[in-house]
């Protein structure tokens, strides 16, 4: 079935494929404890993507490759939120006060490494992420983080409609249930980004 859906959709004209610029940027988004704390109901089991995130950010501070964070966070009552904060209210996990906004304490900005704060899915979306990034010349985006169906999903778009090539990886992403995380992945794929794997990227990182 997975063979006949790629075939049809190929047939219909999706799935051109993107090139990696000459300048990327490690975008990492939301990968904070609302995500990884057992106690939030925001919880999604994506160990293994936090793990792959801090494998890439290693490799990108090594290779001299920027690393840009985002963060969720409200004003009080989430008014800021407009809205998105009333369509889920389990954003209240980010409301001031609350630690669940906080990165994990195995992956947090390094001195002078550009940190996002928005308010809603897209890290473009209200922010000057595009201005910040045409300062820094970047062209291409290695989008990583949750949720998949999410945030990933909706920068991942909005990159690509600011002239941003955007590659997703696909083992440092994670959603709550694997059916959404596979979903998004093949339709970013087929219509939005190009969906690496971690050893491609990784691989890419190295040789820019």
């Amino acid at each position: 079935m997975a063979d006949d859906l790629d075939e049809d959709y190929a047939k219909a004209g999706f799935g051109g494929r993107l090139e990696r610029g000459e300048r990327p940027a490690l975008l990492i988004v939301d990968v904070c404890m609302a995500y990884l704390d057992r106690a939030s109901p925001l919880y999604a089991g994506v160990e293994a993507a936090l793990a792959s995130n801090i494998r890439l950010a290693e490799a990108a501070r090594a290779a001299g490759v920027p690393v840009i964070f985002t963060r969720v966070a409200y004003g009080a009552g989430g008014v800021d939120g407009g809205l998105f904060y009333r369509k889920v209210p389990a954003l209240k996990a980010f409301l001031p006060g609350s630690r669940l906004g906080e990165f994990h304490p195995d992956l947090v900005p390094a001195a002078g490494e550009v940190v996002v704060t928005k308010q809603y899915a897209s890290a473009f979306f209200g922010t000057s992420l595009a201005a910040t990034l045409n300062a820094m010349r970047i062209d291409t985006l290695f989008v990583t983080g949750f949720s998949t169906s999410g945030c990933v999903r909706a920068t991942a778009l909005d990159a690509l409609q600011n002239g941003f090539v955007p590659f997703v990886v696909a083992e440092a992403c994670g959603d709550r249930d694997r059916r959404p995380h596979d979903a998004n992945l093949f339709d970013l794929q087929a219509k939005y980004a190009e969906v690496v794997s971690e050893a491609d990227a990784l691989a890419m990182i190295a040789a820019a």
